[in-house]
């Protein structure tokens, strides 16, 4: 075999060595998954008739529990699963309620966007479709709701390491649901409408970690 045929065939393998190792460096990172848990606070907002019943502006706890999935650099996606607690205002007649949420949501990371932010520090988008299941306590606690939503909000991350982020998050969680409730004045409360929270948490990278924070 002359020189010019050994290099030749050198250059080729050394082109398939690298695009095979590219292609299976790609695949795993698009393969990444992250497990998200948050902590924070909720404002629920009744759109409908329920007079007499008042809930604090910021009620204690709300707890986000989600999986993300990136399909690729920039977009991915998210199940996730929401829980919160609500009561009455002072002056209100008393109340607690459970108002638990489930979301599929698509994910955006704007890292390709702002690149005047320091490298630790993301900004996430997230909107979905979800369920919503309302459940007042006590004497109300036959006065439940389940009824579509859904969910925008955004994430700021701020990375501790290549597979450990912190971050906080806000959501607001529109009730697709009709006008029509239990009747206040036979039933007592009831919950039907929109959420808001904000909550802070740690993100763990479950897989590879190219595209991690």
């Amino acid at each position: 075999m002359t020189p010019y045929l050994k290099t030749q065939n050198l250059t080729w393998l050394l082109f398939l060595t690298l695009l095979t190792s590219t292609i299976s460096l790609a695949q795993k990172d698009v393969e990444k998954w992250k497990l998200q848990l948050a902590l924070g606070v909720n404002n629920p907002i009744d759109r409908g008739e329920d007079a007499g019943y008042y809930s604090k502006y910021i009620n204690f706890p709300t707890v986000n529990l989600g999986v993300q999935h990136m399909l690729s650099d920039n977009l991915g996606a998210k199940l996730d699963v929401g829980y919160n607690r609500a009561s009455s205002e002072t002056g209100s007649l008393p109340y607690k309620m459970n108002y638990t949420r489930i979301n599929l949501q698509a994910v955006y990371d704007f890292k390709d966007l702002l690149t005047f932010l320091p490298p630790r520090i993301g900004v996430v988008a997230h909107a979905g479709p979800g369920v919503s299941m309302t459940k007042p306590l006590g004497s109300f606690a036959n006065n439940t709701y389940t009824y579509l939503n859904f969910l925008g909000g955004a994430e700021v991350h701020y990375r501790i390491s290549k597979s450990v982020s912190v971050f906080a998050d806000a959501g607001y969680a529109y009730g697709l649901s009709g006008t029509d409730k239990y009747d206040v004045t036979t039933d007592g409360f009831s919950f039907n409408g929109d959420l808001m929270y904000v909550a802070f948490g740690v993100s763990l990278s479950l897989s590879g970690c190219n595209y991690c924070f």
